[in-house]
């Protein structure tokens, strides 16, 4: 459907009226056509009326179209303007160019083809215009909104700097108060045990079978009270960046074999069968004697307290000539597919009830995570629920550390 433009004309003379509303007649223009003999009379119309294009000669009695076309964009109007001008008046159609004339058509040069094009040029700039103008506003808009996004990221990414300084300010005051506490709690509890130790060789046939049992029941709770502490100390080591590795070169086959046969005394039942198998052509390692047998107590000693029955296999074998594994693989409970991704967090276990059945601070394995990863290793573990798990550390034959 044809657009219908509503048009302006401003001349005192009624002939070129007539002229200019035949001429664009006879162009095919579809139009509301308004008609002003002098500016005065244009006002008016202007007030109650939008217009697509005004028609406006030069030649107006009392203020010539210069002064109009002045007036009309100093009233913040960016209707198209098309200035008729008489014979002649190229330098004077310069100067209403520049004053914010659309175009300008010289009355005797008229014809309904060059009204048709001027009018419909100039309409066409004019949208155009307006949609450019529309589209400053919005990415003027948009600009102003990114701006305050900005802010406000700026303002949460400075909160949550604070709040990490915070964090890490509060995450070292916690490690540095539990050092100290374990440190602290030690020194009475080798105290007790040392007394608890004495009475065992010395004054043994002086007490009771009840006296005997207690005084062993002193010394196993401070043996498993002393280990708690010094998990908690290591964890608060590992965590003030104050651990240290001191590596030698060691025989790991030696190492696994004998902590095995240390720790085959948490086997409360006979049907639990613990195999050892080495398949390494090297047997030397250089590495942190303590701390690799400290990592292999915590999954072994795991690994026999939650099989009750059926095996737990220790595997050691090369994967290459700089890297070895180690595996601990047992039938116990396992563990389901929502707690697995929690294991290796401080203070994680499976069961966290007071009245779990599997005694333990939690921090076995969170400490073993971070001294594989302070070796330059893997830790990686595979399980499923009532079936077994297995427990797999991917570690340099030699490390580095740093000086």
């Amino acid at each position: 459907m044809e657009e219908i433009y509503n048009i302006l004309i401003i001349d005192d003379d009624e002939v070129d009226r007539m002229a200019i509303s035949r001429a664009l007649k006879a162009a095919g223009i579809k139009m509301k056509l308004l008609e002003a003999s002098d500016y005065s009379e244009a006002v008016e119309i202007l007030e109650k009326t939008d217009f697509d294009c005004i028609f406006v000669d030069y030649l107006l009695p009392g203020k010539d179209g210069l002064a109009v076309v002045q007036e009309i964009r100093a009233s913040g109007s960016k209707v198209p303007l098309i200035v008729l001008t008489g014979q002649g008046d190229e330098q004077t159609a310069v100067e209403l160019m520049k004053a914010g004339a659309s175009d300008y058509i010289t009355k005797s040069r008229i014809t309904p083809d060059l009204l048709s094009a001027t009018l419909r040029n100039v309409i066409r700039i004019y949208e155009a215009e307006v949609q450019i103008e529309l589209f400053n506003k919005q990415l003027k808009q948009s600009n102003e909104l990114l701006k305050k996004k900005n802010r406000e990221l700026e303002e949460k990414r400075e909160q949550i700097h604070i709040q990490n300084l915070k964090l890490l300010e509060a995450s070292e005051t916690k490690s540095k108060f539990l050092a100290t506490m374990s440190h602290e709690l030690r020194t009475p509890l080798n105290a007790i045990m040392a007394f608890s130790q004495m009475l065992q060789r010395k004054n043994k046939g002086n007490f009771s079978r009840q006296q005997v049992d207690m005084i062993e029941r002193i010394h196993g709770n401070g043996k498993n009270l002393l280990a708690l502490i010094n998990d908690i100390l290591d964890l608060s080591k590992i965590e003030a960046g104050g651990l240290k590795l001191y590596p030698e070169k060691f025989d790991l086959s030696q190492l696994i074999t004998t902590t095995v046969e240390e720790l085959l005394s948490l086997k409360s039942q006979t049907e639990l069968d613990v195999k050892v198998e080495l398949k390494l052509r090297d047997t030397k390692v250089f590495n942190d004697r303590n701390r690799l047998r400290q990592i292999l107590v915590n999954l072994i000693s795991n690994a026999i307290k939650f099989t009750e029955k059926g095996m737990v296999l220790i595997e050691a074998k090369e994967i290459s000539d700089t890297h070895f594994t180690v595996s601990v693989e047992d039938t116990g409970i396992g563990i389901s597919e929502d707690s697995i991704k929690h294991i290796f967090e401080p203070f994680r276990q499976i069961n966290q009830t007071i009245s779990r059945k599997y005694a333990g601070t939690g921090l076995g394995l969170a400490i073993t995570q971070s001294l594989v990863k302070m070796m330059n290793g893997i830790v990686s573990v595979e399980s499923q629920l009532e079936v077994g798990s297995t427990f797999k550390v991917n570690l340099p034959r030699y490390i580095k550390v740093e000086e």
